[in-house]
């Protein structure tokens, strides 16, 4: 049996009951030892065999997934924050699929919500954005055409941009080229929810000039959106004036 385990953004305390839970019990661990806290790993049990991602191949996580199952051990694979945002998770089931081994997967604190956290911030604000892009720069990994930045760009909702912190000029480039102007307010955020967590609030116009002047290359959200400003945006939710199934609208 392999479990794939959300580790959350880094804090340990941010890992779910099941998570940790599932980690007590693992034979085998495989973390993705670039980003999850080791911390984590004091979790598991003194006999507990730990292998880390950042060093293997593909063919080498499938060898092991092969010799547990011959083996009948539990598998925790241990992915930074929850496996299905950037995970490459899909693969590793495809393995799974091909030779009968069963697998489940337990959901984590994705770091785009421990960011949120970090800046004290709602990213869908009435009157200014009800929808959060969660997208990528194209690096390595290319990305569809009809998905680039500058298209997501256009609509000018809140955005949350992974394994970008390394190319912040063209990553304004296209921000700007889309539709969002320079001065749209932006955030940076350094290992959300970790102990040396930076929060850096700025434009897309200084988003190359503000990771320069904190040497951030890696390891970091960026943010975009005018949910960053937004002040005294009322909802109808908890409105007076508002009815719906648990409550009636008070009379004018």
């Amino acid at each position: 049996m392999v479990n794939f385990v959300g580790a959350g953004p880094g804090a340990v305390d941010l890992i779910t009951l099941r998570g940790k839970k599932l980690i007590e019990q693992a034979d085998i661990i495989i973390y993705a030892g670039s980003l999850v806290n080791p911390e984590l790993l004091k979790y598991s049990k003194k006999n507990c065999k730990i292998y880390n991602s950042a060093e293997m191949t593909l063919e080498e996580i499938e060898e092991v997934f092969i010799d547990s199952e011959k083996n009948k051990k539990n598998i925790v694979r241990l992915h930074t924050g929850d496996p299905a945002i950037y995970g490459a998770i899909k693969e590793q089931m495809d393995i799974l699929d091909k030779y009968g081994i069963e697998y489940d997967i337990c959901p984590g604190v994705s770091s785009l919500f421990g960011a949120s956290a970090a800046l004290k911030a709602e990213y869908t604000i009435p009157g200014e954005s009800q929808s959060v892009i969660v997208t990528r720069m194209e690096g390595r990994t290319p990305v569809p055409e009809k998905e680039s930045i500058s298209s997501f760009a256009s609509h000018n909702a809140t955005m949350v941009i992974f394994l970008s912190a390394g190319m912040t000029k063209k990553l304004s480039e296209k921000l700007i080229e889309g539709g969002y102007s320079p001065d749209t307010p932006a955030a940076i955020i350094y290992k959300a929810t970790w102990k040396d967590e930076k929060v850096i609030i700025t434009t897309i116009s200084n988003l190359t000039k503000s990771t320069a002047e904190n040497n951030i290359t890696k390891t970091a959200l960026i943010v975009i959106g005018h949910f960053l400003n937004s002040k005294n945006k009322r909802s109808k939710l908890y409105d007076p004036l508002f009815s719906h199934q648990f409550r009636f609208s008070e009379p004018v």
